[in-house]
């Protein structure tokens, strides 16, 4: 994009051409099929890119409306949504969840969690909506565990984002297994927003994407959201790929007929860029955006604070000192120390967000009021111990284009 001598957004002009520049270079040495950017300041879009192209087979570029697998993006949603029940009364953080969800009555604890799988004691309490908010519940995922649990996550709820069977059978089968952690002991990245989101249905009585829909998409005018891509939207549809030793793999989830009965709102959202904004904009505006409130002011500041406790923030999150300046609050996490934030993010105290296992990313930053949005397609390992894979490896190169792209956009504001 040319903007000649104007400054959209207070951005430099000079600093915003270096971003489609550096990105483009990813995409040239086959590190990335293509991404698609998008950066809001001050009540106005500062800048747009599409590089690349969405499906490598047909060459169909990176379009603004092109749709992406968000991934974990998906969590502030689910998030958002019980928040909202939460102002209506209808649960509080301090809630068990057994209230709503008998089958995690009675749960165990692993002596050891990368021990034996029966090796266990009683959990020394229910698990509550505020750990499910924060991951301090015991959940677990097979590609955030080690050892035996790992597996048995695998081989007890098949895939994290299509386990074949629905939401009931999935609630019984995850609490079939032990926790990893007794609850509220510490940050293990899990289940839990797939747990909230299942929570957040059976209060309302019905799926998880109905009640998005009612009281978040369709308010928002979020009309390319929601958890089934329908036939007539596909072609929009970015293609997944893994990046291997020969090149770009197709790894694309196959596609349903028809909407299916699990909706993971811990990661099975389909978005757009401007629907994402539409999204982080309302949460920037303190839970309002264009006249419609979906939250009060002072929800949204105890969302995007931070939950953790030191010793909590001490532990590494995937292999890495995540939480050395960041903390997590309520379905976002949030910069507490933006001097020691290293290749991990950019921007001021107080800038809040969550990314995807796919690449995806955005950032809200009410200091300078500003929203950041990174969209690509690149798949990273999910299976058991995919952490200690990961661990082990370098990271992948295509990956290191999102930590250039916060950098240049702070550098586009002179900080």
């Amino acid at each position: 994009m040319s903007y000649g001598d104007e400054t959209p957004g207070g951005f430099s002009p000079q600093g915003l051409a270096q971003i489609p520049a550096t990105l483009q270079g990813f995409v040239d040495q086959g590190a990335l099929a293509g991404v698609v950017t998008l950066l809001w300041r001050k009540g106005e879009v500062a800048q747009v890119n599409t590089i690349g192209v969405r499906d490598i087979a047909t060459k169909a570029p990176m379009t603004r409306d092109t749709l992406f697998r968000i991934a974990s993006m998906t969590k502030p949603v689910t998030s958002v949504a019980a928040l909202m029940l939460i102002e209506e009364g209808k649960l509080s953080l301090e809630d068990p969840i057994t209230r709503w969800l008998p089958e995690f009555k009675d749960m165990r604890v692993l002596k050891d969690a990368t021990g034996p799988v029966d090796a266990t004691s009683p959990a020394p309490r229910d698990i509550t909506v505020e750990d499910l908010f924060t991951h301090r519940g015991g959940l677990a995922y097979a590609f955030t565990s080690q050892g035996p649990i790992a597996h048995e996550h695998e081989r007890v709820l098949g895939p994290p984002l299509a386990p074949g069977f629905g939401p009931d059978q999935w609630l019984e089968r995850l609490a079939s297994l032990p926790l990893s952690y007794p609850p509220g002991e510490r940050f293990h990245y899990s289940h839990a927003t797939e747990v909230l989101g299942f929570l957040v249905a059976r209060i309302e009585g019905r799926l998880l994407g109905e009640v998005l829909e009612e009281r978040i998409f369709g308010p928002l005018g979020m009309t390319d959201t929601g958890f089934w891509v329908a036939p007539e939207d596909r072609d929009r549809l970015a293609h997944l790929y893994r990046l291997d030793p020969g090149g770009l793999t197709d790894v694309s989830f196959p596609h349903t007929e028809a909407p299916i009965d699990f909706e993971a709102g811990g990661g099975g959202l389909v978005s757009t860029a401007d629907d994402y904004l539409k999204f982080a904009r309302m949460l920037l505006g303190k839970g309002e955006l264009d006249g419609v409130r979906l939250l009060k002011p002072e929800t949204v500041e105890l969302m995007t604070k931070n939950r953790l406790t030191e010793a909590q923030r001490a532990q590494p999150f995937l292999g890495l000192p995540f939480w050395t300046a960041q903390g997590f609050g309520l379905g976002v996490s949030m910069i507490l120390d933006p001097a020691n934030i290293g290749f991990l993010g950019a921007g001021p105290e107080g800038s809040f967000g969550w990314p995807g296992a796919f690449g995806t990313w955005w950032q809200a930053d009410p200091k300078n009021d500003l929203v950041a949005i990174y969209l690509i397609q690149d798949s990273m390992p999910l299976g058991p111990e995919a952490v200690t894979q990961m661990a082990n490896q370098d990271r992948p190169s295509g990956r290191l284009a999102l930590p250039m792209f916060q950098k240049m956009v702070y550098a586009a504001l002179g900080q």
